[in-house]
């Protein structure tokens, strides 16, 4: 597979880390990765997006991998970044999907790019904090609650928490990412994890965090206070997607969410998990934003 590596200077002399796969000359389509994270594609991705004549664009988000951190950054800043990623690589109409942790930032290009985001999806989104009428972590594994509790604690409870993982994330194999986060896996998460997959899920993650933890804080700190945006000024189409076996995010975030987006078309699956939508939903996601391009 072909990739295409760049650095970007953002609006404030920051650098951003640009990866593109997929068709060189096909539709534009910009991935936020999840928490923790950065920009590697996962090879079914890039192999759908050859067949659908899409363009592929991932971004490191600041203080991940080769971007410069962004300190007190709040989830709506990231469409900055994304403006100046489509300025620099001569984009004008953008589609969109994120992920779990990047699907709050997909949302904030769909309110605040409403003229470059042609459509935009998010799949296993968390709500923000605190949601009102929403139990935040009822359904959500150990793991995830002891560390949200930590960010609320403020951002040196929340670097140290990012630390401890981080040494676990580094020097894990599938078997044992498996054994320290099994609160957070389902039985079908626990399935796709043991393939090809749970390695790429982990070098995504390392390629992320490997020299510095600060992205991961500063997501962190970012989903659980003000994302800097209005539901209500989402005007593109939005496609939600979520499993219902969710451990990481809840199915009820999604509930919360879809009664809020306007424009928005909810597919909450019952039989899914949180990474069984990256390994089996991403092709009906990229013809989902082909048909509102």
């Amino acid at each position: 597979m072909t990739f295409r590596e760049r650095d970007i200077t953002a609006a404030d002399g920051r650098n951003l880390r640009v990866l593109e796969a997929g068709e060189p000359d096909g539709i534009p389509l910009l991935i936020h990765g999840g928490t923790p994270n950065s920009r590697l594609l996962y090879r079914a991705w890039i192999e759908d997006a050859n067949a659908s004549g899409l363009r592929l664009i991932s971004y490191d988000r600041p203080g991940y991998g080769g971007s410069t951190p962004r300190p007190n950054r709040t989830v709506a800043d990231c469409a900055q970044d994304v403006a100046a990623i489509a300025r620099a690589l001569g984009v004008n109409r953008l589609l969109i999907w994120g992920i779990s942790g990047g699907a709050p930032h997909a949302l904030a290009c769909a309110a605040l790019l409403p003229d470059l985001v042609v459509a935009a999806a998010a799949l296993a989104s968390p709500a923000p904090y605190p949601a009102d009428g929403l139990d935040f972590f009822a359904g959500m594994g150990e793991s995830n609650v002891r560390e949200i509790k930590e960010t609320l604690k403020g951002r040196e409870f929340c670097a140290r928490s990012a630390e401890i993982l981080a040494a676990q994330l580094l020097a894990a194999d599938p078997q044992s990412f498996v054994k320290a986060f099994s609160s957070l896996l389902c039985q079908t998460d626990l399935a796709a994890f043991s393939t090809e997959f749970g390695e790429f899920v982990l070098r995504k993650i390392r390629a992320g965090i490997e020299k510095t933890r600060d992205g991961w804080v500063d997501d962190d700190l970012a989903f659980l206070k003000p994302w800097g945006f209005d539901f209500s000024q989402i005007r593109v189409p939005v496609l939600l997607v979520h499993g219902g076996q969710d451990r990481m995010v809840p199915i009820s975030h999604a509930t919360w969410l879809a009664a809020r987006i306007p424009n928005v078309e909810a597919r909450l699956l019952p039989d899914d998990g949180h990474l069984t939508l990256s390994t089996r939903r991403i092709p009906e996601v990229h013809a989902w934003l082909l048909g509102k391009r």
